[in-house]
């Protein structure tokens, strides 16, 4: 086991500050609360329940205790929004022509 590693571990048991998680039988490990999601995490229990297998990553070992992070694994992808040509010319470069074309049409 290294840190980087990616693990399967159960969750066996759930505080209001993370996860506790079994992995092999050798290692114990905790998901704190702030590595569950990239969002704001109200309730650990919205995330993970008693008895799940996750996939994980180490993020640091004291001997046989392990810190673990389920969101460096699920990151969700950056969205862009992307400027489509809609076709439609801004406002301010339409209005000399809209007003040079109501001269025309009045007489003015």
């Amino acid at each position: 086991m290294k840190v980087g590693s990616i693990v399967k571990g159960e969750i066996t048991a759930i505080k209001p500050y993370g996860a506790f998680v079994k992995v092999g039988n050798d290692y114990v490990g905790l998901i704190h609360i702030s590595e569950i999601s990239d969002n704001y995490v109200r309730n650990i229990e919205d995330y993970v329940s008693k008895g799940d297998v996750r996939t994980l990553k180490v993020l640091a070992i004291d001997g046989n205790k392990l810190s673990l992070s389920f969101k460096a694994l699920h990151k969700r992808k950056k969205r862009y929004k992307i400027k489509l040509d809609t076709g439609f010319t801004p406002l301010q470069e339409k209005l000399e022509e809209w007003v040079e074309n109501y001269s025309l049409k009045n007489g003015d």
